[in-house]
């Protein structure tokens, strides 16, 4: 049985008002503030993790903190990816915007909680890394939700445009907290969350206000069984991904722990068992058939295969900043941080430039040519990278980064509407979940992959530079030998977190029987990032080879889409009649082919 909410009548195309503003604009605002408070929380957690680590006296040093600090960067990820496509067929039983408010809700409170967090050390790590899960939670549900709000409330002419305008305040949200972080973290950490509140309590009274359902909502029994064993699955799958990076034993990761190769084929098993209860339940809450609609299983893979390559790659570029170009420039380990942003903004310039245009366009064209195109400029550009020494000129670093922006905005907001615009009208927040998974999956993974790569480049050339290092600043080569084959995570992390790794792996004992030369050569910015520059770029070539490949096939996926394609439901819910009919695909636009 099919439910229209109140709105259900507005005039074809999107022109509907609600007072005197199109409700479609409405819908934007709504959406587009979610997005905002996201990304200002994501980015400024980025900047504020040293004064983060400060505030509840824990070492990036210490080998137990290192799972603390992956917790905290990761474990919102991990619960996001494993809800979002529950929240989104959940949204099309019970209605998409009932689902995106009590995710606003949700997530706002937790950022209460984050901003109260009472305990230090390792208590108030868990502390923090429980509300972030919680907060991800809401994140999940506004996440799965906009998207298939914004397709409902715009004709499918226009969806481009809105998701392109989407796009853009998702990179002003990460431009505003990488601002707001650095500024709000040198007052007090508790701020970087704190922000969130006024911000959330607007959008949540904005969204009861003037948000309305629009979309269809179909009455069906809950799979509990496939939601239970999706989120368990992709959960355990991701614990064990996330564990790789940890040393074990004598070993510099943790691929080889029977833990972590446990939790992966078991996540695995999990998940094998999934498809098989969807493929024989009444109402699977994941619609498996979606995938046989061409648009929409390439467009989803593509948007995988995009995360993987962006979203661990811009976490290197950051490290490569706070970790050896800003301190061999003569940053302070405490200014990195703020700085590693600030330098970072012209990936979101060319973002800005892309996103929009490209979405306009897409609506007349077709996602195929933007979203391919961008792909290969965006291998382009992790090929570009390659190119660069250690110690760049910054002007190149950011003509690279702005080409980077660019690709990326080029495939965001074509994709998304493609993938949307390719399934019924019905179907829109399990789709639109099944498309945040996607995009949400790729950030775990890429750091998993990304780290490993790293970490086998880092450990085959760190130990002879270190060494050689140290020894020439009269370091005894008993300590000397031992610090260069430490984990090369535990010296990164503690670079990344605003922190000379030297001063405190060496401690006083050692720099006190040393001359005030040594010790003032060994504790200075510029001899640590010189010690790993050249193993570092070494390592990150091998992740930006990878990168690209991942961006060409991502570019393979997005031309085997096909021309531009409108499910005939998405055009009738707005009123459009379809050119031709053929069961239940419309044919393509007019000049154009579905292949």
């Amino acid at each position: 049985m099919t439910e229209r909410g109140p709105l259900a009548l507005i005039p074809e195309r999107g022109t509907g008002t609600h007072g005197r503003v199109p409700y479609k604009w409405i819908a934007l605002s709504c959406t587009t503030l979610g997005v905002l408070m996201a990304m200002i929380n994501a980015s400024s957690l980025l900047i504020a993790l040293p004064a983060i680590f400060r505030g509840i006296h824990l070492s990036p040093l210490e080998p137990g903190n290192f799972t603390y600090l992956l917790w905290i960067l990761m474990g919102y990820g991990l619960v996001s990816a494993a809800l979002v496509v529950t929240a989104g067929r959940i949204g099309d039983m019970f209605g998409r915007v009932l689902m995106f408010k009590i995710g606003f809700i949700i997530f706002t409170a937790a950022a209460v909680g984050l901003s109260l967090v009472w305990s230090s050390g390792s208590a108030g790590a868990i502390e923090i890394i429980v509300f972030r899960m919680v907060q991800a939670v809401g994140g999940a549900m506004m996440m799965a939700n906009s998207a298939a709000i914004l397709t409902d409330a715009f004709p499918h002419d226009q969806r481009g445009m809105a998701l392109g305008i989407n796009g853009v305040s998702l990179l002003a949200g990460s431009f505003l907290g990488l601002i707001l972080g650095g500024v709000l973290a040198a007052v007090d950490w508790r701020l970087v969350f704190l922000i969130n509140v006024p911000i959330g309590i607007v959008g949540i009274v904005w969204a009861f206000w003037q948000l309305r359902e629009v979309g269809e909502r179909h009455r069906a029994r809950i799979d509990w069984l496939g939601n239970l064993t999706f989120a368990a699955g992709l959960a355990v799958l991701l614990t064990g991904i996330t564990y790789g990076i940890k040393p074990y034993g004598a070993s510099n990761m943790g691929w080889s722990s029977p833990f972590v190769i446990g939790m992966i084929i078991g996540g695995v098993a999990v998940l094998v068992a999934f498809v098989f209860i969807e493929r024989r339940v009444q109402e699977p809450m994941f619609d498996l058939g979606l995938f046989r609609i061409r648009a929409f299983a390439a467009g989803n893979l593509a948007a995988l295969l995009a995360s993987v390559a962006n979203s661990g790659m811009q976490f290197m570029l950051i490290m490569w900043l706070q970790g050896i170009w800003l301190p061999l420039h003569g940053y302070s380990f405490e200014r990195t941080p703020l700085w590693a942003g600030i330098y970072m903004l012209p990936l979101t310039l060319g973002f800005l430039v892309a996103g929009p245009v490209s979405g306009v366009l897409s609506d007349r064209h077709g996602a195929r040519p933007f979203a391919t195109g961008g792909m290969v400029v965006g291998a382009a550009s992790f090929f570009l990278l390659m190119a660069l020494p250690a110690d760049f000129a910054y002007w190149t670093f950011a003509l690279v980064l702005f080409l980077n922006g660019v690709s990326f905005g080029m495939f965001a907001a074509p994709n998304t509407a493609a993938v949307m615009n390719s399934v019924p009208a019905r179907n829109r927040g399990v789709a639109s979940g099944m498309r945040a998974t996607a995009q949400t999956l790729g950030m775990p993974l890429s750091i998993g992959i990304f780290f490993s790569l790293m970490v086998v480049g880092l450990t085959a050339n760190v130990p002879a530079a270190m060494s050689a290092g140290l020894t020439a600043q009269h370091v005894p080569v008993n300590v000397a030998t031992q610090l260069s084959h430490m984990p090369p995570t535990g010296y990164l992390f503690a670079a990344f977190l605003g922190s000379n790794p030297l001063k405190a792996l060496l401690g006083p004992h050692v720099l006190g029987a040393l001359s005030a030369t040594d010790v003032n050569t060994l504790v200075s910015k510029e001899f640590f990032p010189s010690l790993i520059a050249r193993p570092f770029k070494d390592g990150i070539v091998d992740v930006l080879i990878f990168a690209a490949a991942m961006c060409l096939v991502a570019a393979l996926a997005s031309w085997l889409r096909g021309g531009k394609f409108v499910h005939e439901e998405a055009r009738a819910v707005h009123g459009d009649e379809p050119k031709r009919a053929h069961g239940r695909l419309a044919e393509p636009a007019k000049g154009e082919t579905p292949d």
